[in-house]
């Protein structure tokens, strides 16, 4: 099976003409800054549950329209999630579970 290197996938947009980029700062929501916790915490020296590298690779896997519908930070959950599930640290079925945990925590926030 030979690969084609020279064809970008839907994700690949760099030296594409785009509009221009207003570089401003803005806050984090909450659930922004624990997504970007949960990766740093996962991706830690020991134990090491999942790799940057698999961060990527989920990313780069989603569909065309979901990749353009979702934001920068649902990305990464849902590539989390793929990881962590192919690692053997999460089941389809853990996933289905009520966030009451989430919940709980919110609220203290």
């Amino acid at each position: 099976m030979e690969r084609d290197f020279t064809s970008r996938s839907h994700h690949d947009m760099g030296g594409l003409e785009a509009d221009q980029i207003k570089p401003t700062e803005h806050d984090y929501e909450p659930w922004e800054k624990h997504v970007d916790a949960m990766l740093v915490l996962l991706t830690s020296k020991s134990p090491k549950l999942m790799s940057v590298d698999q961060l990527r690779k989920g990313i780069e896997s989603l569909p065309p329209d979901a990749y353009e519908k979702m934001s920068y930070y649902e990305r990464w959950i849902f590539s989390i999630t793929q990881a962590l599930q192919y690692n053997g640290l999460l089941t389809t079925e853990e996933i289905g579970r009520p966030a009451s945990f989430f919940s709980f925590h919110n609220s203290c926030a």
